[in-house]
């Protein structure tokens, strides 16, 4: 499988978006998507991967947030709904995609909330993934920070 790193970007950049959508309305994944499409730069984004991360992340929910709530300082429900959507979607990659790389998936999280969270909801969403990758992805994690030292 030939996975294109911008074009896998995009489709994050376009599921954060799909994901706040549905947390607002509580629309089908689909009609998310059917929603999304006409902004979707098809050229430019993993279209398969977009309507993954959306239907995936809403069909999980409940297992998502289930490993993401033991690791974040407020209700969920409280936590500001576009670092929600960014936290629900990077958790989904660490529990579903290994092979990508947890410090990318928790990166990439960072990013999006660079672009659309408050202004230092970043440093939230990089504190509450680095807890949850280290359970998630507990050898990788441990295996990667042993070799920092």
């Amino acid at each position: 499988m030939n996975v294109n790193p911008a074009k896998r970007h995009k489709a994050r950049r376009y599921a954060v978006q799909a994901l706040y959508h549905w947390q607002m309305t509580d629309d089908s994944a689909q009609d998310v998507i059917d929603y999304m499409m006409p902004d979707v730069n098809q050229n430019k984004t993993d279209l398969e991967y977009f309507d993954e991360l959306v239907h995936k992340v809403i069909a999980q929910r409940e297992t998502i947030d289930e490993a993401l709530v033991p690791h974040l300082d407020r209700d969920l429900a409280s936590v500001d709904p576009v670092e929600r959507a960014i936290l629900r979607l990077a958790t989904y990659e660490l529990q579903s995609h290994p092979e990508i790389p947890y410090r990318v998936v928790i990166n990439e999280a960072i990013e999006q909330c660079k672009t659309f969270g408050a202004e230092e909801g970043h440093k939230y969403v990089n504190g509450v993934m680095d807890k949850a990758a280290a359970v998630i992805r507990e050898v990788e994690f441990t295996s990667h920070n042993a070799n920092r030292d």
